[in-house]
Order: structure tokens, then sequence, then C-alpha cells
């Protein structure tokens, strides 16, 4: 039956509409692997001599254990966010004689395949080859600890299953475990609590009684099972007939009226965020990634005022890069009818940009906080959110005149590549990099006042500029107008 089910995966694969959007979405991902599986294998081989060596009076294998705890808080936010559920398509199986549990057992056992599950090997299995012939354990010992990490990558797998399919819907619901997250990550870092520490002591214990191992593997087997009674109760014929109902939202925005013409387009655009999951899931994530922050200016690592100018970009203009490199991809169900009625483009350009600096501006108001870190951290982040509005903004707008690509807007964004398109890999080249080099060769030359002088100076002149900026831009969507028009009829991804 499972090879049955992987015949009609393979011919569903080859005969798709975007089969060949897919086979190269596919090559990109094999680079993509093989770059991580070297970099993971790499890292596994070189662990334990570099612990060795940077730390000889302690233990490798206790100092990795003590981080073990990082890394799985780690992987399942990146789990959530990249990997998707090998979900086979049921509806068709619904009305035929195929029993439940092997249409569930296959999605599952699927899962365990993951790519995501086999890269942690590249560091597990070299790092524990390393712990029998080089450190003071036993083989079963290190054999335990191998099964028992392994053991807990699969927990991961099947508990990221279990978190999409209950929250990717409701982000909200997760807010309170991020919060907890948070919380213990600030107890952490202020010495108060150590729960990393504890952590590793339990994964010290199971190194000396390796029978431990079991438990990690009796927890797989119970999310295997949570999982698999959780997609069998789903699993039915008439499971999708009756459609979820809630309350019309009628809010109308009607505060925007004060911006006089620019005021239907900011209400369209209000409406469309507050009312989709994609566009306004958006904005979890730039709230989320505002703690992007906390891992960057604690660490010596990255003292080089150019790194902070990365952050301070990516973290005020986080929303503006989600939300403005899909405009106008977002009105695609009714762009043509736009570009059919007497509304000047500029005021709709306009409206966008307005929506996003002001998005720029409240981010960089949340990022207050990070004056904690000094000065020079909050200095650079208003800079940061200046070269936003004044430079990044028109450069995004300009890009969207070559998207022809539609949105669902009611999909989730995670591992969502729909809407993308060569426009969107090759504005992220000016948009992150261009600002960090320019500072790093007027802070090199001359210095640090100066480049953020250059960085401020810039955003200033594409303030004052604005007026002339959005006029060239308008002029540009104008020509593209019909081969925009033609791209968002298109349905397929």
């Amino acid at each position: 039956m499972f090879k049955r089910f992987l015949w009609l995966e393979w011919k569903s694969f080859f005969r798709s509409a975007s089969v060949g959007k897919s086979i190269g979405l596919k090559v990109l991902l094999i680079f993509l692997a093989l770059y991580f599986s070297v970099a993971f294998l790499a890292l596994g081989i070189g662990l334990y001599p570099l612990l060795q060596e940077t730390f000889p009076d302690q233990d490798p294998l206790q100092m990795v254990n003590r981080f073990v705890l990082l890394w799985l808080v780690f992987e399942l936010g990146f789990r959530f966010m990249l990997q998707t559920l090998p979900v086979l398509d049921i509806k068709p199986l619904l009305n035929l004689p195929i029993p439940r549990r092997k249409a569930v057992n296959f999605v599952l056992l699927k899962s365990m395949y993951s790519f995501f599950n086999f890269l942690p090997l590249f560091i597990i299995i070299p790092f524990g080859i390393f712990c029998i012939y080089k450190g003071d354990y036993g083989i079963w010992n290190i054999l335990g600890w191998m099964v028992a990490m392994i053991a807990t990558t699969q927990c991961i797998n099947f508990l990221n299953f279990i978190i999409k399919k209950k929250f990717t819907d409701n982000l909200k619901a997760l807010i309170p475990a991020i919060l907890l997250v948070v919380v213990l990550g600030a107890l952490e870092y202020f010495e108060v609590f150590e729960i990393s520490f504890w952590f590793g002591k339990m994964m010290d214990y199971l190194v000396l009684n390796p029978y431990l191992a079991i438990v990690p593997i009796i927890l797989v087997i119970a999310f295997y099972k949570w999982n698999q009674l959780n997609l069998e109760s789903k699993f039915y014929l008439d499971a999708g007939l009756k459609e979820k109902q809630k309350d019309a939202d009628t809010k109308d925005f009607v505060w925007t009226k004060k911006f006089g013409a620019l005021a239907p387009f900011l209400q369209l655009d209000l409406k469309l965020i507050w009312r989709n999951k994609r566009p306004k899931t958006t904005i979890y994530m730039s709230l989320l990634l505002l703690c992007y922050g906390l891992f960057i200016y604690p660490s010596d690592m990255y003292g080089h005022p150019a790194m902070y100018v990365f952050v301070g970009i990516f973290m005020t203009g986080i929303f503006m890069i989600n939300f403005g490199q899909f405009v106008p991809s977002w009105d695609a169900s009714y762009y043509p009818m736009i570009m059919s009625q007497n509304i000047p483009l500029k005021d709709y350009l306009s409206s966008k940009a307005m929506l996003i600096s002001f998005s720029v501006i409240i981010l960089a108001i949340l990022s207050t906080p990070y004056i904690y870190f000094g000065w020079n951290i909050l200095l650079i982040n208003m800079v940061a959110a200046l070269y936003n509005i004044g430079v990044n903004v028109p450069i995004l707008l300009y890009s969207g005149s070559f998207n022809k690509k539609r949105i669902d807007l009611d999909k989730s964004p995670f591992m969502n590549y729909q809407g993308t398109g060569a426009a969107q890999w090759i504005v992220g080249l000016p948009l992150m990099f261009l600002p960090i080099l320019i500072f790093w060769l007027l802070d090199y030359f001359i210095g640090f006042e100066a480049g953020l002088i250059g960085l401020s100076g810039l955003g200033i002149l594409g303030l004052l500029l604005r007026s002339s900026l959005m006029k060239y831009i308008a002029g540009v969507y104008q020509k593209r107008k019909y081969a925009m028009i033609n791209g968002f009829k298109q349905t397929g991804e």
C-alpha cells in the first residue's frame, strides 16, 4: 500500500501544471541540502577536537549536553517555520476501500524520513565516534546517548507536527508558549534559573545509565500515537462539509479619512491585513523577530558596527520586507479593476509607502529597549529606520512593478513560495547589503559617526525626493500594466 501511495505522489508531481517551477525549486533545495549536510558534517567532525583544545579542563560531552536543550528549542522553531508537513491528498481516497490507519501511517512515517531528521545525524554520529575513541566513556554509554539524541530529534519532528496542525491557523494561541520561552531564556541569561544546566545534568546521568535511552524512545511512540489518533479522528468524508462560520468583520478604519486621497487605499490595505491569514501573519512575525537582537547584541562575536546595521535594517524593516516585496500581488484579485478605473497610480503607491513607513516607525519605537546594550545600538537602529523609510521603501515599490504572480491570502506563509519570483531574490541584495556596505566603507575610512551620517543623509534625501520617486515608479507601473494584469490572472503557483 505504501508503494502505491508513493507512486501516486510521484505522478501527482509530474502531472502538475507547475512542474517546471517545482523541479527548479527541488534542484535549489537539493543544493541547499548538500551545503548544510557538508557544514553539519564538518561541525560534527571538528566539534570534539575543538572543545578539547579550547577547554582542556572540561569534558566535551558534558559541554555539549548543556547546550542540548537550547538546540532542541532552536530546532523546533526552525522546523515550525521551514518544515512542510508531508500531507497526503486524502480527498480522492476517502471514498475508496483504503484503511484510514494505513493512509495516516504513511503520512507519519514519511515525516520520519524528512531531511530535517537526517541533518542532526551529521553532528551526533561523528561526535559520538570521537567520544568512544577519545573519551573516558564506554561504547554502550555513548551508544545510549546517540540513540537518545536521535529519538529526541524524532520527538521534535512529531511535536512540530502537532503544533502546526493546531496552531498554524491561529498563531495568537502560541503567544503564551512564546512568552514562557522568553521568560525562561531571560532567567537563563541573568543566571537566575539555568534550566539548560539541569537539562545537561539529566543528559549526563543518561550517559552513565544508557538503559535510560528507552525514555525518549517511549516519548517518540507516544507522540506518534498522539498524531495517529488525531489524524484518524479527522479522516472522514464529511469532515470538511460543514464550513466554519464567523461573524463578519465590519471595521471601516474611518480614522484614515484624514489622509485625504490616500484614505480609500489605506482602508483596503488595512482590511486586507486584518481579514486574511497570510498578511496578518506578517505582523506576528515582525513582532516575534524583534527579538533577533537578543541573539546578536550580547555576543562579542558580532562586535563590528556593520553587523549592527544589518540587525537594525532587519528588525525595523521586517514588515516592510515581508509585506512590501509582494506589492501589488496582495491586490491581485482586483488589480485589473484598479487599473481600469481613473485612479492615480501615484496615490495608490503612496498609500503603500505610507503604510510600510508607519510600520518601520512602530518597529523602531519598539526596538528602543535595546538601549540597554548601549547608546550606539539605539542610534544605529534609528538611523537604519530612517534609511528604510527613505531608500528601501522606494526600492521595494519599484521592484513590485516586476511582480506578476498572484497570492492566496488565506494560505499560511510558512514554506509558502506562492508569489515568489526572481524579483524577490534580486531585490534582497540592495535592500539588506547596500546599507551595510555604505556604512562599512564610511566607518573604515572616516569613522563611526560618518557611517551614521551617511545612512541618515541617504534616508533624508529619499524623503525629500519621495514625490518625484513616486511619480517615476508610477510611470514604470503604467508601462508594465498589461504584463502584470496577465500574470495575476494565472491561478497556478
